[in-house]
């Protein structure tokens, strides 16, 4: 029952979210996943990291299928998603920690790009230069 009630307000929250906050659910997603995939790793349970890294992989190619490619900066994004999903296809193969933690970092940076992105535009505010 308490599961219902968890999915029910999962898909409430999905089915309402806006697309930036469907991104940022997005991006910590794919940040749980990549976390669980490490977990696994150290208990060796090789199938649950498969499964965690390749949702992690799977995340990043949607953001690479819904890439703006009108904006300069998609084709930059797009090389980034292809590295880490290669990085996680290597890390899937050789087990190596190293690279999983590696994506983490660079979709935790993303992330927190795209949260101050969405206050920013809240506010209609812009950085200060410099920054």
């Amino acid at each position: 029952m308490v599961q219902s009630g968890a999915n029910a307000y999962m898909n409430n929250s999905v089915s309402t979210a806006s697309p930036q906050e469907l991104t940022l659910m997005l991006y910590n997603g794919a940040i749980k996943f990549a976390n669980q995939g490490l977990v696994e790793l150290d208990n060796k349970n090789i199938e649950k990291v498969n499964n965690n890294l390749m949702r992690v992989q799977d995340i990043i190619s949607e953001f690479r299928i819904t890439l703006n490619r009108d904006v300069p900066i998609a084709k930059e994004m797009d090389k980034l998603y292809e590295y880490m999903i290669w990085r996680l296809t290597e890390a899937n193969m050789s087990k190596d920690k190293a690279m999983v933690e590696e994506v983490i970092e660079m979709l935790r940076e993303l992330r927190d790009t795209w949260k101050e992105a969405m206050k920013l535009a809240k506010t209609g505010n812009k950085p200060a230069s410099g920054e």
